[in-house]
């Protein structure tokens, strides 16, 4: 009964109360804030699972932050409470299994084990939130009942006017500083287990997602179409200058638009048309990325050029479409100019610098794909990935770049080739997703013999526009496309 009393007078202690709103307070918000966050795999994606940053609102939505992008509310879910559940993805990793991040899971299988998997890791935080919550309300109540203890020794040194044993106060504060911090505990840990019922009570509309996009809801708007019908074409080629191959001799009927885009007689387009002896229209566009250019407009050499792919929907049923998208978004020739300029550009800046863009090209990538599997006529896609231009044994003039500059060092060249490789995984897997075509450059690196004695595929550094192909690299690359599109009966295969 003494106990209970004692407990009941803490209660309504001023001290106490103070205490106890302070050690709630300061312990959700160090919960919250100090408490990482767990690593799992859902939905083929690493996640972090964690929480949001408190707020001074009563409700939100959890959240989705996908890394060196954006943070995205989920629909339709609201959360009381501080505690709100935070998803960290990034970037998004467009593989087999992977691909069920930005669509619905296939017919018959289960999102169960990815939930599990989200689940767990929340589990896992919570509980160490919770011991990082005991942690700071202990030492709030360690550190106020040091101040008591001060503060009784004053007053009793000024009532008797000696100074009172240290010992002797303790004994007296003992008890009531055992029971506040009890008291403190245990209001705490109840207000972090409603913390926790609210968010599990708020969280269940969460069961029924199937995947990333059920979670952040779909919102795809695709590229009108634009300019003249066109019709008489057997296939469309859209993209960067690559295809477009860039210094080569121009169209001889080039409007000022096939001139800004320097557009060729010898473009991809051109090689593949002349292969199937049908007409190939070339869209393409040197600096085009997907973002200016494909799906918008592109200012190029006074030109405002149109995007790429509301043309495309202007195109009276083609049969197939050739995609070349990727270096010009990555700003793949700042990259290596750095590091010919470098001594090793192999540092974390430029890394965290690749690795943002390659995850805003991924997202981009995702829409420009939807908008070819939209296409009215279902036309024959094929993607074009992108090529190495240098190997790591090279020791050419090309390795060792102007004099001004260290060059590229092997390590130098397989980092490039390494950055490359991840790009053309992510073109892939995308392509692969949707059941279009992939085809990788059949180019020879610059530095390597050319044994046919047709001469190299690329342009060095001592011609107008390094690293793009050159006539006999683009014929090279329709070789490929064209046996992907399918010759006509009878016809012999290009080259």
């Amino acid at each position: 009964m003494g106990r209970r009393g004692g407990f009941g007078r803490e209660l309504r202690s001023p001290v106490t109360l103070v205490l106890v709103v302070v050690c709630v307070v300061t312990g959700v918000w160090a919960a919250l804030v100090l408490t990482p966050e767990q690593d799992v795999e859902a939905f083929g994606q690493q996640i972090s699972v964690g929480a949001q940053p408190p707020t001074a609102t009563p409700s939100g939505p959890p959240r989705i932050v996908q890394i060196g992008n954006t943070s995205l509310d989920v629909p339709d879910v609201t959360i009381y409470g501080p505690l709100r559940p935070q998803l960290s993805i990034g970037p998004v990793q467009r593989n087999e299994t992977a691909g069920r991040a930005v669509e619905s899971l296939a017919e018959g299988s289960s999102p169960a084990d990815a939930l599990a998997a989200i689940v767990g890791g929340f589990e896992r935080w919570y509980a160490w939130a919770t011991l990082i919550l005991v942690a700071v309300v202990l030492g709030v109540c360690g550190l106020v009942g040091s101040l008591r203890v001060l503060a009784a020794l004053r007053s009793t040194a000024r009532r008797s006017g000696a100074a009172a044993r240290p010992a002797v106060i303790a004994r007296r504060l003992s008890r009531t500083l055992t029971r506040s911090t009890v008291v403190a505990l245990a209001v705490a840990l109840g207000a972090w287990g409603v913390c926790g019922v609210l968010a599990v009570a708020g969280a269940q509309g969460l069961r029924d997602a199937r995947s990333l996009t059920d979670l952040t809801g779909a919102h795809h708007v695709t590229p009108s179409p634009v300019g003249p019908e066109v019709s008489g074409v057997r296939g469309v080629v859209i993209g960067d200058s690559r295809v477009a191959r860039l210094g080569g001799p121009p169209t001889p009927d080039a409007t000022p638009e096939d001139l800004a885009c320097a557009r060729s007689s010898d473009s991809l387009a051109r090689q593949v048309g002349a292969a199937l002896g049908d007409e190939v229209l070339n869209l393409a566009c040197s600096g085009a990325r997907i973002t200016a250019g494909l799906r918008a407009p592109q200012q190029v050499g006074g030109q405002l050029v149109p995007p790429q792919i509301g043309r495309l929907k202007q195109v009276e049923d083609p049969a197939f479409v050739v995609v070349a998208v990727g270096p010009n978004d990555l700003n793949w020739t700042d990259l290596i100019g750095y590091c010919y300029a470098a001594a090793d550009c192999a540092d974390n800046f430029t890394a965290g610098e690749f690795r943002y863009r390659l995850a805003a090209f991924d997202r981009d990538y995702a829409d420009l794909l939807a908008d070819l599997a939209t296409l009215p006529s279902r036309p024959r896609v094929v993607v074009v990935t992108s090529y190495d231009v240098l190997r790591p044994d090279a020791r050419c003039a090309t390795v060792r770049g102007p004099l001004q500059y260290p060059g590229l060092t092997p390590e130098e060249i397989a980092l490039l080739a390494g950055r490359n490789a991840e790009l053309n995984g992510v073109l892939t897997a995308g392509a692969r997703r949707y059941g279009f075509d992939v085809v990788a450059p059949p180019l020879r690196p610059l530095c390597t013999p050319a044994p046919d004695g047709l001469g190299a595929d690329l342009q060095s550094l001592e011609d107008p526009h390094p690293f793009h192909p050159t006539g006999i690299g683009e014929l090279r690359l329709a070789i490929p496309v064209v046996a992907r599109i399918g010759l006509p009966s009878g016809a012999p295969p290009p080259g």
